[in-house]
């Protein structure tokens, strides 16, 4: 387990509406690493195709569960989309896991949704299929475009809001009202 979290992680970044990146547009991301290697994040706001159910049948894990069975997985971005990322509470250590920050965690391995379908797994947890990654830089030079505001992680956000309104809950955090923010930016 990765004990320090990096510079940027555990922070939302939430499109400006000027972003058109049919991938990121209307998006909220939660930045789970970032270093001078780049960043890596999960969209949390975008559902996939696929319900939690479906996912752990083609892994063969059996769950009894309606609730997790129904879970809607989320499309974490554009980068490995075959892959699971599960974004979670707990302080459980599983085999392969990414302390975000502040008691939030991405763990990929099989481990943790075997638990979740036994009962057994973290109180908060979401899945996602695909992530989210930016090169050396990029992720720098897009905040200074003003494509991407930043705001704290909020667990509300993560968790609990409808997938539909926490692109304005995220932003709306720091007092940023999306509907009425211009789409252009100008620097003086």
């Amino acid at each position: 387990m990765s004990i320090e979290p990096s510079p940027l992680s555990n922070q939302l970044l939430v499109a400006l509406p000027a972003l058109h990146d049919p991938h990121f547009a209307r998006s909220v991301a939660l930045i789970c690493q970032h270093d001078g290697d780049g960043a890596m994040g999960v969209v949390i706001n975008r559902p996939s195709e696929y319900s939690l159910g479906e996912v752990l049948q083609q892994m063969g894990i059996a769950s009894d569960s309606e609730a997790l069975q129904s879970q809607v997985v989320l499309a974490g971005g554009p980068v490995h989309p075959e892959r699971g990322f599960v974004l979670h509470d707990g302080d459980r250590e599983w085999d392969s896991t990414l302390a975000v920050g502040d008691g939030l965690y991405l763990t990929t391995s099989r481990d943790v949704l075997e638990a979740l379908a036994r009962g057994d797994g973290p109180a908060q947890a979401v899945v996602a299929l695909g992530c989210a990654g930016w090169g050396a830089g990029q992720l720098e030079q897009e905040l200074v475009e003003d494509s991407w505001l930043m705001v704290p992680a909020q667990r509300a956000v993560l968790f609990d809001l409808p997938l539909d309104q926490r692109w304005q809950a995220a932003a709306g955090s720091i007092g940023v009202d999306l509907v009425n923010y211009a789409s252009h930016s100008g620097h003086a």
